[in-house]
């Protein structure tokens, strides 16, 4: 064979094996990128977490892990500042609190949003457990610096988790199974529970509907309604969410700056 024409064919045989490393290389990457996706679709989020409601009823995984707190005001949404709370870790609890509130008394909670101002009627005769859970949690400045986790658009705020992520709580559980046929209108606020945990049962993490959804189950527990500032709840329903999405964590950092309970 002509020297040319070899050298012409080893140039040709270089660019097909380097092709062919190339497509096997890049086979290999979508192979990693595929069972990636599938471990996280599998664990319901990195690292599992606590099972949360959905428009549908049905439970969804939050992923767990540690929150980074933010440090700048313009990470905070509605022009708002970082409380001082923020910085301070929550207590665990060994198991519920005693039974301290008067169900013939109305219990309001007022919440200090980085929005807004948030009042709420507590109903401690509907949900005893978990109203007084709720009351025991505010009046110990356990809400105080943490954050809404959870904007699902159209539907639910959703906070009082001390790590932030959807998987954390106060380190006990109450029970206060709702009545059949329990509906969640615009304004309810309810305690959210893991999927396989009995009907009611509630440890800290609440939300707020900002919508109505007719097939939501009545798994949830009631705490109460929206007093004033239901267009508080609504704007922090509208915020942006990260990558885009229609349910997540906001772009933007809404703190609960603190939380008081009036009796009366």
């Amino acid at each position: 064979m002509p020297q040319g024409s070899r050298k012409t064919r080893d140039r040709q045989l270089a660019k097909l094996y380097a092709r062919r490393r190339r497509e096997r290389s890049h086979r290999r990457r979508q192979r990693i990128v595929a069972a990636t996706v599938g471990i996280v679709v599998a664990l319901g989020g990195v690292g599992g977490g606590l099972f949360l409601l959905t428009r549908g009823g049905k439970p969804k995984a939050q992923a767990s892990g540690s929150p980074s707190p933010s440090t700048s005001a313009a990470a905070v949404a509605c022009g708002g500042s970082v409380p001082a709370a923020a910085s301070k870790k929550k207590p665990t609890y060994a198991k519920p609190p005693k039974m301290t509130i008067d169900t013939s008394k109305t219990y309001t909670a007022v919440m200090q949003t980085s929005c807004g101002t948030i009042e709420m009627k507590l109903d401690p005769k509907q949900s005893p457990n978990t109203v007084n859970s709720f009351v025991f949690l505010a009046r110990h400045h356990f809400y105080d610096g943490l954050i809404f986790h959870r904007i699902a658009r159209n539907f639910v705020i959703q906070g009082g988790d001390p790590t932030g992520t959807g998987s954390g709580g106060p380190g006990y559980k109450t029970v206060d199974p709702p009545p059949t046929g329990t509906t969640y209108p615009a304004g309810t606020v309810a305690m959210a529970k893991g999927s396989t945990e009995p009907a009611g049962t509630a440890g800290s993490q609440f939300f707020i509907m900002t919508g109505t959804n007719s097939s939501l189950s009545p798994d949830y527990a009631i705490i109460g309604t929206v007093l004033k500032g239901q267009d508080v709840a609504d704007k922090i329903g509208a915020l942006p969410i990260q990558n885009g999405a229609s349910d997540g964590k906001p772009v933007q950092t809404v703190y609960i700056v603190n939380m008081t309970i009036e009796v009366s």
